[in-house]
């Protein structure tokens, strides 16, 4: 488990227990959540890499090389996951501040949030 875990990491993590393989997501729990021991669960934004064919929808957002990750990854904004603090492996980064300003835009457009 990685103790000072906060918002806006990039991290390694399996949502699914039986996904055969770990995919970045970008933590979106405030971080007294993130770092209460009592709190055994964050919640994230999963993302996929990007392959050249994939064209990113409305309600995703590109990261990359700036927050840590090695390929263009889409992370989808419109479905938040709950994983357990102990099943992530590592972090790769953390979101830039200009690509945070858009993940929030993409996640109020994803749920049709009003202002």
């Amino acid at each position: 488990m990685i103790s000072d875990l906060a918002q806006w990491d990039v991290v390694r993590v399996r949502v699914r227990p039986a996904d055969k393989d770990s995919h970045p997501a970008v933590v979106i729990s405030r971080i007294d959540m993130c770092r209460d021991a009592r709190v055994p669960v964050v919640n994230v934004l999963y993302g996929t890499t990007r392959r050249p064919a994939s064209a990113p929808v409305a309600t995703d957002v590109v990261l990359n090389g700036a927050e840590g990750l090695d390929r263009p990854t889409l992370v989808s904004c419109d479905h938040f996951h709950t994983v357990a603090k102990a099943s992530i492996e590592g972090r790769y980064g953390r979101v830039t501040f200009e690509r945070r300003r858009v993940l929030s835009r993409t996640i109020h457009r994803a749920f049709a949030l009003l202002s």
